[in-house]
């Protein structure tokens, strides 16, 4: 073989072995990155998690009057410690913080600030959860059936909800489901189908139970 034919067939599968390295380094970017958002964004969850529960669960101890909770709209600092969600159907048990940005979240369940609160007794209150980061807590929300309780854990005592509904709307507009009721209810959402965003899966609850009974 001359050395002009080895040089080219050196020529033209350097920049090939180059591109198969390439790939490979792109496909195990990716997975990484993906084994991040499914399971490394947890750790941050977990951590404040750990940190906001015992600071809740000091105040269930000796509960706050319910005559003494502040008026319909008062809010607490986005991100704080708002009460414990426990869905026992689905062994759900979760610091639910104030404030439905993307910062709180980070941190768990977040309570809608627009919705009511469960010591207004009245209205809608409304609890957005991440479904496959973050701990995903609302990872199984759609396996929760009619009648199952929820519990909401709250610093003026506890207050029990019945599951009533379970639906899936586009995410367009699915804000409608905030709006809010006379009755005492209870709203969760979440993204469906699991790994996407197009969608809403929403469940809804009836208060049953609550310090005032």
């Amino acid at each position: 073989m001359s050395d002009a034919v080895a040089r080219r067939r050196f020529d033209w599968r350097t920049p090939v072995r180059w591109f198969g390295m390439g790939c490979l380094m792109a496909s195990a970017f990716f997975a990484g990155y993906v084994a991040w958002l499914l399971w490394g964004t947890g750790l941050e969850t977990a951590e404040a998690q750990d940190t906001l529960r015992p600071r809740i669960e000091r105040a269930f101890e000796d509960p706050t009057p319910l005559g003494e909770a502040p008026p319909p709209g008062t809010r607490e600092i986005p991100g704080s410690a708002y009460a414990i969600i426990v869905i026992p159907s689905i062994d759900i048990d979760f610091v639910v913080v104030e404030g439905t940005d993307y910062a709180s979240l980070k941190k768990g369940p977040g309570h809608y600030p627009d919705t009511a609160d469960p010591w207004d007794l009245t209205g809608r209150v409304g609890i957005a959860g991440h479904r496959t980061t973050y701990m995903a807590p609302f990872f199984d929300l759609e396996q929760v059936e009619v009648g199952d309780p929820i519990r909401l854990l709250t610093e003026y005592g506890p207050f029990v909800y019945d599951v009533t509904d379970s639906f899936v709307i586009p995410e367009e507009g699915s804000g409608v489901v905030l709006e809010q009721t006379e009755e005492p209810t209870l709203v969760l959402t979440t993204c469906h189908p699991k790994y996407a965003s197009n969608q809403r899966l929403i469940v809804e609850a009836e208060l049953v139970s609550s310090p005032a009974d």
